[in-house]
Formats: C-alpha cells, sequence, structure tokens
C-alpha cells in the first residue's frame, strides 16, 4: 500500500469522500449488472424456463437472495473483501432474474421514465443525507416502521385485492425508501466516523460494499414503486 494511500484511510474526512464515491461505483456496477441480467433472461425464452419456468425455480431465487442479504450483513467483519464483492454481485445477479418479469408487465417507456424519474430522485435525496447536518436518526425510526407498515399493507392487500390500496401503498412506499435513502447515505458516513484514524485496506472495501448494497436496495424498492405507479394503467 502506497503512503499516500496508508494516509487517505487515516483521515476520517478524505477518507469518506472516498468511500462516498466507492460506494456509488458499487452501487451503479450492480444496478447495470441487474439490469444487463433482467434483459437477457426477459429475451430468452430458455432462460426465462430455466429460472422462472416453475414456482420452486422462483423460490429457490427469492430464498438464495435473502440468504446472501443475511450473509453480507451478518457476516461482513468475517469475511474477506473479495468474498464481500463476490457476494454482492452475486445479489445482483439474482435480482436482475426475479425483475426479468417487469419487461413482460410492463411497457419500456414506462420501465424508462419509473428508472429516470428513481435516478432523479434517489440522487437528491442521497445529496442531501450526504451534506446535512441535521441527525436523521429520529426520522429514520419512524421511517423503519413506516417499511413495516407497508409490507403488512401488502400483504393484507393479497387477500383484498383492492387496486386504491395498492396504488396508495406504492405512493407511500416511495416516499419512504425516499426518507431511507437520506438516512441510508447519513449512516455510510457515521460508520465511516466510527473507526476514526484506524482503517485498513480490507475494511474500506467491506464498508464500500454494504454501502453500496444499503442504497441499492433503496433504490431498487424506489424504482418497483414508481414503476407500479407509472404502469398503473399500462400492465
Amino acid at each position: 500500500m502506497t503512503h499516500e494511500r496508508t494516509t487517505m484511510l487515516s483521515q476520517v474526512k478524505n477518507r469518506e469522500r472516498s468511500i462516498l464515491k466507492n460506494v456509488y461505483l458499487w452501487m451503479t456496477a450492480g444496478l447495470a449488472m441487474t439490469g444487463v441480467v433482467s434483459y437477457a433472461v426477459a429475451t430468452s425464452e430458455t432462460l426465462m424456463r430455466l429460472f422462472l419456468g416453475s414456482s420452486f425455480s422462483f423460490l429457490f431465487i427469492i430464498i438464495a437472495q435473502l440468504a446472501l442479504v443475511v450473509y453480507l450483513s451478518a457476516r461482513l467483519d468475517k469475511m474477506t473483501s473479495t468474498a464481500a464483492m463476490a457476494s454482492f454481485m452475486g445479489y445482483s445477479i439474482l435480482t436482475g432474474i426475479t425483475l426479468s418479469v417487469i419487461f413482460l408487465a410492463y411497457s419500456n417507456l414506462v420501465i424508462s421514465r419509473a428508472f429516470f424519474t428513481t435516478a432523479a430522485a434517489f440522487g437528491g435525496m442521497s445529496l442531501y443525507g450526504m451534506v446535512t447536518k441535521r441527525d436523521l436518526d429520529g426520522i429514520g425510526h419512524y421511517l423503519i416502521m413506516g417499511l413495516w407498515g407497508i409490507i403488512i399493507a401488502m400483504v393484507i392487500n393479497m387477500f383484498l385485492g383492492s387496486a386504491q390500496v395498492y396504488y396508495l401503498i406504492s405512493i407511500i412506499g416511495v416516499l419512504v425508501f425516499l426518507g431511507l435513502t437520506a438516512w441510508d447515505t447519513q449512516k455510510i458516513r457515521r460508520m465511516n466516523d466510527a473507526y476514526g484514524s484506524q482503517m485498513d485496506e480490507e475494511t474500506y472495501i467491506k464498508l464500500s460494499i454494504i454501502g453500496a448494497l444499503i442504497l441499492y436496495l433503496d433504490f431498487i424498492n424506489i424504482f418497483l414503486f414508481l414503476l407500479r405507479i407509472f404502469g398503473r394503467n399500462n400492465r
């Protein structure tokens, strides 16, 4: 490791800028991988049959996604940086497979509108979380409660089948995950601060990966809720 690199890792503010840059680069790489895989599967009958041809295969992919998220979150400190990077890209690939169905359910115009709106809104809220001096922890706790409320409402509406409730949940979902984007960005900054002047290269990479995963999940959820809103009459 060069002297310049060692110096950067020991300086909290300089390291914060570098970590956030790395987080966004990894998140973008993950989103790109998800998009490529999603389109590839959606345009291939063979891949569609292989991955989504049965409820068992689809359920297996969902379980694998959840397992990777839990693995990254619970064992990040113990895994190598290489394992962390591989797990994140693996999760991005699995998400791409599950999201391939959106190309069958929505038009390319609706998907494009939802994606670019997500990118603009996400960018604005993440920037706010990056520069604000306000402590967002108080708001964050309410956002988590709101998230649980959304999950419960979605489960209930599976039985009700109400289009109005579905639409309302989508709007609230966008607002909740936009708030979480700002909170999570600030949380990444605090995770960096917690290490003080003591951080090695391995920790730097792993912190970048977990930060990328957190913001990746925010972006994907905003996109999916906006897709439901924009595609309300185009499904």
